[in-house]
Parts: structure tokens; C-alpha cells; sequence
């Protein structure tokens, strides 16, 4: 069998992650690399493989498969002109930013051939995989959520909302795409924002109410340093509440006394941990068994509609109802 040529647009941190998983699959080789600053592309290349391009169309000529991991607003350019030259390709998150541009790579990938995945890691993440399988044999009422950050400082452009689109793209999509994979979809929601560090809205509070009248809070803040953990999921149920600490530990609680069972992954590599391991084989896994990737387009236009959502009630200061 032939290896699945894969093509990295973006050679920055997580283009590197996926490189090195990649490079370790016997199916896959790590064909061809791009990135705009050329030196960067050279220095992966020197460990994981493959050619250095000095274009698009030079990577499309030498990979079966495009990992799209540049920054958040230029997702939707590249990924379509990946789709049109017949590619594979796995996107990095957001999907998109803004409705209209999710609209045009969503009709552009459920019109295509081509395998497209997007790339919600904590998906497959093991204590995200554990709460998923808890929930399908308990019923929970309701939950209180939260994904914060320390600064938007470090790298730089994660506090440039032109390049991220905004704070809920760069950080807090990831949950918002995990409440919709474990809860439901959303029926509406009320929301709140403010700035205070960062030339954006960068403090929010929300609070979701879903199609099988499950409801929660959901947190996020830019900066409320980085005490453990950031981020974290309580979920209530009947005399039982199960905790999320990251992507480190999951507690269960059950009963009406003190009693609790951890579960922890702590020990994992991060690149297993954190779930980006597991997805990028399932993304070759599709291509290989000519299935469906699990997490679609759909689902990653979905994440922005939610991201929208949220800053449209803000705006409005209305609540919010899904059709």
C-alpha cells in the first residue's frame, strides 16, 4: 500500500506536533513542507522529512493530504484552495472565522470527494473520552464550565485580534465545541463580555441552555493567570457530580457522602494526553478506509456559529435563540 503523502502549510508549534506524530505512522510520510517564513520550514524538515516548498502549488504537487496549521484567519483560504487541487485535508481549529467565510468552506468540503477533518483535539483527549462515556450511562442536569488563560502575551499574536479573530476563537472555541459534543445541540443562550487587558473583548460569562433542557455556566477569561486548572468541567447529576482538571484528571463523585474515584492520565505524553495523537489517526485512518472523518466540517461550523452566537447576544444584549 501506498503512504499517505502528507503536505504542512505552517510549520509554527502545532504544525511541528502533527509533523512529528505523523512521521511515526507507518502509513503516512511527511512529503512536503511550506511556510512563509521559509527558515522555519528547513528546520522541520531536518527532523521529520520532507521537501521544503517555496509555494502553495509546490506542496500540492508533492502531498496527497493537507494539514492546514497557519493562523486562524487564513484557515478558510487555504483549506478551500487545498479542496479545489483535490487534497485531503486536515484543518486546524477555528474552522473558520466569521459566518459567511465558515458558509463558503462548508459548502466547499460537503461538496468535495476529499477527506476533511478539523482539528478538535480534546475530542479524543482520554478524560474528555471518559466524561463522554459517563454521560451515555448517566443522565446530568446541568454543569459549570470553564476555560481561562493566564495573559495573551505569549506568543505575541495570540492578543492580536486580527490575527485570531478574537479571544473566543483562539482559546475558548475548544470548549465550545466539547459542550456541544457531550451535551447536544444548543437551543439558546445569554451572554455577557467586557475588556479589560487587551484591545478586545477578552472577560465572559454565558449561559447555555440546550435542546434536552440541559443548561450550564460557562467562564472565560484572558487572564486570570495560570492557576491549575485552567480548565475544567463540573457536571451535575442525581447525588453525583463528575470534575474534569484539564486534560490530567477526572474525578467521580457519586453518593451522598465524601467518597470519590480519580481517574488520571497524567503520566501520558502530552501528544496523547492532549488527544492530538489520536486525531491524527483517525484523519489517516479515514483516508486509508475511505470513511468519514469523526469530527466534519459540520462541526467545526457549528464551533463558529457558537463563537458568533455568543458575540452577537453580547452586542445585542439579548438572548439568543438557535432555530
Amino acid at each position: 500500500m501506498r503512504k499517505v503523502r502528507i503536505g504542512i502549510i505552517g510549520t509554527g508549534y502545532i504544525g511541528n506536533v502533527h509533523a512529528r506524530i505523523l512521521a511515526k505512522d507507518e502509513r503516512a510520510e511527511i512529503s512536503a513542507l511550506y511556510d512563509i517564513v521559509h527558515e522555519k520550514a528547513e528546520r522541520n524538515s531536518k527532523v521529520v522529512g520532507g521537501k521544503v516548498c517555496r509555494s502553495r502549488e509546490e506542496l500540492f504537487e508533492n502531498c496527497d493530504a493537507v494539514f492546514v496549521c497557519t493562523p486562524n484567519k487564513t484557515h478558510v483560504e487555504i483549506a478551500v484552495d487545498a479542496l479545489n487541487h483535490e487534497k485531503h485535508v486536515f484543518c486546524e481549529k477555528p474552522f473558520a472565522v466569521g459566518l459567511e467565510n465558515a458558509k463558503v468552506l462548508l459548502e466547499t468540503a460537503q461538496s468535495s470527494k476529499c477527506k476533511f477533518q478539523v482539528g478538535h483535539n480534546r475530542r479524543y483527549a482520554p478524560v474528555y473520552v471518559k466524561l463522554k462515556e459517563i454521560l451515555q450511562s448517566d443522565k446530568p442536569h446541568s454543569a459549570h464550565i470553564k476555560m481561562n488563560r493566564g495573559e495573551l502575551k505569549n506568543p505575541s499574536w495570540t492578543g492580536d485580534p486580527e490575527v485570531t479573530g478574537g479571544f473566543l476563537y483562539e482559546t475558548t472555541i475548544h470548549l465550545f465545541d466539547m459542550i456541544r459534543f457531550q451535551f447536544g445541540e444548543i437551543s439558546e443562550l445569554v451572554a455577557y463580555g467586557s475588556q479589560h487587558e487587551y484591545p478586545e473583548l477578552d472577560e465572559f460569562s454565558i449561559i447555555f441552555k440546550f435542546r434536552n433542557n440541559f443548561h450550564c455556566t460557562f467562564a472565560s477569561s484572558s487572564d486570570a493567570s495560570w492557576l491549575f486548572p485552567f480548565e475544567r468541567m463540573e457536571v451535575f447529576f442525581h447525588h453525583r457530580t463528575v470534575l474534569t482538571q484539564e486534560m490530567e484528571h477526572l474525578i467521580d463523585s457519586k453518593g451522598m457522602d465524601a467518597n470519590f474515584e480519580t481517574f488520571s492520565w497524567a503520566m501520558l505524553e502530552k501528544e496523547e494526553k492532549w488527544g492530538y495523537a489520536q486525531e491524527d489517526k483517525a484523519f489517516i485512518d479515514a483516508i486509508v478506509q475511505d470513511e468519514q472523518p469523526p469530527v466534519t466540517a459540520y462541526d467545526g461550523y457549528k464551533s463558529v456559529e457558537i463563537v458568533e452566537s455568543v458575540y452577537e447576544a453580547i452586542r445585542s444584549g439579548e438572548k439568543l435563540r438557535f432555530l
